[in-house]
């Protein structure tokens, strides 16, 4: 496996992706990821900054997720406390092709974040998600975040918050 930052020739995979995660999350009524989020032109404003990046096994896309440093507006209040206020990375929209889940995709985007944190001499990571998605909740906090509280994305809604504080 490897990482690489998206290119607009990755979109459509990405998109291929992103509605695998959509459907899931439909089916398993977790009402995070819709018609309306995320957007196509949010996935082309990712590929734009740099922030969005796809796994590939070989040449084929298997995960996508954004991978941003500086701060998330959305992180700005908090109910409940961050556990540092140190600079920190932020990882979004975090995907894995179904036929690769539980081989270990996710891990190696942590990983990776985790490399590109220390490269900047970031030693957070931050991630949220929906109350309801348990699986990436489990992946979150098997992966040594700590539940940091309740913040609220842009259309209103909570989201669980966690923080890792990485090992210099």
């Amino acid at each position: 496996m490897k990482i690489e930052l998206s290119t607009r020739e990755n979109l459509k995979d990405i998109l291929n992706i992103i509605n695998q995660a959509k459907l899931y999350m439909k089916e398993n009524g977790i009402n995070q990821w819709n018609e309306d989020y995320p957007k196509i032109e949010s996935l082309e404003n990712d590929i734009l900054n740099k922030n969005s990046y796809v796994v590939k096994d070989g040449e084929k896309v298997i995960g996508t997720f954004v991978l941003i440093f500086g701060d998330e507006k959305s992180y700005q209040k908090i109910e409940g406390s961050w556990k540092t206020d140190l600079p920190y990375g932020t990882l979004h929209r975090v995907a894995v092709d179904n036929s690769y889940k539980g081989k270990g995709v996710a891990s190696f985007i942590l990983d990776f974040a985790e490399a590109m944190a220390k490269e900047k001499n970031i030693f957070s990571l931050r991630i949220d998600t929906h109350k309801d998605n348990i699986s990436m909740r489990r992946f979150i906090e098997k992966s040594n975040f700590d539940f940091c509280g309740i913040i609220y994305v842009e259309d209103g809604t909570p989201r669980v918050a966690f923080e890792k504080i990485l090992k210099i």
